[in-house]
């Protein structure tokens, strides 16, 4: 099983980037915007819809304010396996480290895969450092 792990330095301080990781509906206007650019909440999940045209169906799989963690698995697609993660932790400096773990099968589907979390995670940095996803 192929890994991939983005440890994204932010500036905001943990109780903020929770709040705009745990609003799952809202991923295309506080997280990701312009990388993401629909999320449509169903039961159980949410459906994402890409810049790049991809659509992906993510169960959610938990949502855990104590932990600061919030657990997603995609369904369908290339994929036989999906499952992330993003962990809010707070820093010394008052910062946070957000980190986004995506275990996936067939390994194969780790390149393309990998290319959209750094993509993914150049806009959820700028985006989250210039606030602009924090209310």
């Amino acid at each position: 099983m192929a890994t991939i792990r983005k440890d994204i330095p932010l500036k905001a301080p943990a109780a903020r980037v929770w709040d705009v990781i745990r609003d799952v509906g809202a991923v295309h206007t506080r997280l990701a915007p312009g990388f993401v650019v629909d999320t449509r909440i169903e039961e159980g999940a949410r459906v994402v819809t890409f810049a790049n045209g991809l659509v992906a169906r993510e169960l959610i799989v938990t949502v855990d304010d104590e932990a600061k963690r919030l657990v997603y698995s995609v369904v369908g697609g290339a994929a036989t396996h999906h499952n992330a993660s993003f962990q809010v932790i707070p820093t010394a400096d008052g910062r946070t480290s957000l980190v986004w773990i995506t275990d996936v099968l067939p390994d194969h589907v780790a390149t393309p895969l990998g290319a959209m979390v750094d993509a993914g995670s150049t806009v959820i940095q700028r985006t989250l450092d210039e606030a602009r996803g924090i209310k």
